[in-house]
């Protein structure tokens, strides 16, 4: 029945139109005061201030309002404008050449501004128009700038990726470096599908190439030339081990505001603080939200919910590749019921753990498929925000840009099932730059590992086979109610406290016996 109260409780937030952090927050708060005791509820409640304060200490959170502050200004600065006419002078020539173009433009403006409904703002906004006035089918355009703006999830530096370093910590935790590193080839591999697909379309359409022009491409060069370099000084900052990705969000955002105000001037020093404004806004929510989720994860984690998940995948038996298809299963649907930021906040946690230590899944290869599991979030209906912002930018019905996306989400969860079992996908290039081997194969078999067990456990004979680390934490258990069953040995009871008197007496006892030593010492020496 309480279930059913706090169901009810967020649709009809929902329905209101409350703000996201509104309903995350009555959430939590409805969960702990419906399912724990109420003393205790008060109590964890009070917590969520005390992470909000540590919140501010983690070096990876700080990193994201720089970023977010960084897209804002570079997306007011007519960046848009001149990477979509670069990207046009360098493939449009191809079949389908402008809707490649528009593919390529939103990978490039993703490694700027980091988010992906922004990208699809910006490149949406300016390549619209442009596609169906060359023939395009509009639902075709509406499909396609809808899902390539989605890769801002994926492409450095990807806030989906912070958030998702943020939410694991212990041995599931994750480096953003490596995350962002990790993601490069499935975005492109992504990309690429996105790209074929334009190709193949744009065979049919007659007006879709775009005569190549060598001047023009120099041009297009020229005016994008400052704001290419951004991406590069932030992932060739990382890379090369200048700075940290916490020190590359202040780099990128000194670097947007001098390129933005200081060498093109789209953006003048006096509208500058209102573009501050605006992202501190959108900051300000996302800390709530990432706070009021962290306070969920603390109830889920009283409830023991990872241990009951992990009950449920210890009954079914399931081998690696039946659940990493049953976790994705169940990702997008979170995806397109809830926000990607909350779910990922919320389950990863959760998740992480038993892939990593009861399947043997890389912890980098795990977070790079949940990060695009959350792209298709973006775009899977009910809530899917790209398909708000599309519908919004685009002037179209919710109902009729749903449907121009279908096309094109297939070909992402087609890649998805690529990247779950080929997670070399991921981890080959990271692998490659730190001297391992470059392929990885997916453990289609994977259980808990075997850990042998101590010397002290193995019996005589040498036969036992080694235990798992359920039989040791069972084994570790049973010790310990064995020790608890144990009576403790009487404690000596102690004498009595000494009167004045009596330490005096002892005292002077003691100093006759010392007196007495030293002069039997002195008469033996000769």
């Amino acid at each position: 029945m309480n279930g059913l109260y706090l169901a009810l409780a967020i649709l009809a937030l929902g329905l209101l139109g409350s703000r996201l952090f509104v309903i995350v927050g009555v959430a939590t708060a409805m969960s702990f005061l419906l399912f724990t005791d109420y003393t205790d509820a008060l109590l964890q409640l009070e917590r969520i201030v005390t992470k909000m304060e540590s919140l501010t200490g983690k070096n990876v959170f700080l990193s994201i309002p720089f970023f977010i502050a960084s897209g804002a200004i570079m997306t007011k600065g007519g960046i848009a404008t001149r990477l979509t006419r670069l990207a046009t002078a360098l493939v449009g020539w191809m079949p389908g050449g402008l809707a490649v173009a528009s593919v390529v433009a939103c990978i490039v403006f993703a490694a700027i501004s980091g988010s992906s409904p922004v990208t699809l703002v910006a490149v949406g906004g300016v390549m619209f128009p442009a596609l169906t006035k060359s023939g395009y089918p509009e639902r075709f355009s509406i499909g396609l700038l809808t899902s390539a703006g989605s890769l801002g999830c994926m492409i450095p530096p990807a806030i989906a990726m912070l958030i998702y370093a943020i939410s694991v910590q212990g041995t599931a935790a994750v480096d953003p470096a490596d995350l962002f590193f990790a993601g490069i080839v499935p975005a492109l591999f992504i990309a690429g599908l996105l790209a074929l697909y334009a190709v193949v379309v744009g065979l049919k359409v007659p007006g879709s190439r775009v005569p190549f022009d060598a001047g023009e491409l120099a041009a297009a060069a020229k005016g994008a030339g400052w704001s290419l370099t951004l991406p590069a000084l932030v992932l060739g900052g990382i890379y090369g081990g200048v700075f940290t990705p916490t020190e590359a969000g202040a780099v990128a955002f000194v670097a947007s505001v001098v390129i933005a105000c200081g060498i093109h001037k789209d953006v003048t020093w006096g509208k500058l603080p209102s573009l501050l404004a605006e992202a501190a806004t959108l900051m300000g929510s996302l800390i709530l939200i990432v706070v009021l989720a962290f306070g969920l994860n603390d109830f889920l984690a009283e409830v023991d919910a990872p241990g009951v998940i992990r009950g449920w995948v210890e009954d079914a038996d399931l081998n690696a590749w039946q659940f990493m298809l049953l976790v994705n299963v169940i990702l997008i649907v979170l995806g397109a019921l809830m926000d990607s930021i909350s779910a990922t906040l919320v389950f990863a946690p959760i998740l992480a753990p038993v892939a990593i230590h009861h399947y043997g899944i890389d912890p980098i290869h795990f977070g790079i498929v949940f990060v695009v599991n959350m792209e298709i979030g973006y775009l899977a209906p009910p809530v899917a925000t790209n398909l708000f912002v599309a519908a919004a930018i685009f002037r179209k019905p919710f109902l009729e840009v749903t449907k121009a996306i279908l096309p094109t989400l297939g070909i992402i969860c087609a890649a998805l099932v690529v990247v779950i079992y080929v997670p070399t996908i991921s981890t080959g290039p990271l692998h490659l730059r730190e001297g391992q081997p470059f392929w990885t194969s997916f453990p289609w078999d994977g259980k808990a590992p075997v850990v042998e067990a101590p010397a002290a456990d193995v019996p005589a004979s040498g036969d036992a086979a080694p235990m798992t680390m359920d039989e040791m934490m069972k084994k570790a258990r049973e010790n310990a109610a064995k020790d608890e069953a144990t009576p403790a040995p009487e404690a000596a009871v102690p004498a009595a406290p000494m009167t004045m008197e009596q330490m005096m007496k002892l005292a002077k006892e003691k100093a006759a016996a010392e007196e007495a030593a030293a002069a039997g010492a002195g008469g033996t020496t000769p």
